[in-house]
């Protein structure tokens, strides 16, 4: 990325919300879990968690923050782990657990035959090449027989990597997000409107 990213809330932190009305012990004690006790790995071989890391780090870039970055492999790793599904499967989809090991392995296949190394050794102008040539379901590798690239990218991958990231703090205070609703709940839902609690835009676009 050419230039460094910047919040619209660069001040605000949904953490100073701790010891407020806006949340309770229960709150506290989910997002407690989410700073400070990062899953171990438990499904994923070693290899296949570096390849999942190396594709969340393009799909959502932290530059930001190189040392504290959102963990989002240690908890897709503890969901599969846990065998934690959404409760559907489209059709043409394998279990989540099969999917899972077969996307991650024809993505590396899919680096191979493209540029001759695995995904995790190429620069990152070819591993987003790559993982834009999925999401189109451009593929070449017979790893994917049985997976459908795009929906595995789209519905599997990008999904939870997505849903793992903005359940972190550090994702809600870089949308100037105020956290859970509970117990004080949000009174100004209209347009354009904020509680006094919430955050207040202060970067120009």
């Amino acid at each position: 990325m050419s230039e460094r990213f910047q919040s619209r809330f660069p001040s605000y932190d949904v953490l100073d919300k701790r010891h407020s009305p806006s949340w309770n012990e229960q709150t506290r004690a989910v997002i407690d879990r989410r700073l400070h006790q990062i899953p171990e790995r438990q499904f994923f071989t070693e290899r296949e968690w570096a390849i999942l890391h190396a594709v969340c780090a393009r799909l959502i870039p932290q530059p930001d923050r190189p040392q504290n970055a959102v963990p989002i492999v240690p908890f897709i790793d503890e969901r599969l782990h846990r065998n934690i599904g959404s409760g559907y499967r489209y059709e043409e989809m394998p279990p989540q657990r099969k999917a899972w090991r077969q996307g991650i392995a024809a993505i590396d296949d899919e680096a191979h035959l493209r540029w001759r190394s695995g995904f995790c050794g190429l620069p990152a102008n070819q591993q987003d090449a790559t993982l834009r040539a999925i999401q189109h379901g451009d593929v070449r590798s017979p790893e994917w027989a049985g997976l459908p690239a795009r929906r595995f990218f789209k519905s599997v991958l990008l999904r939870e990597a997505v849903s793992v990231y903005y359940a972190h703090p550090a994702a809600w205070s870089e949308i100037g997000f105020g956290g859970p609703a509970a117990p004080r709940g949000y009174v100004r839902l209209a347009s354009d409107r904020r509680d006094p609690w919430e955050a207040e835009e202060r970067y120009e676009r």
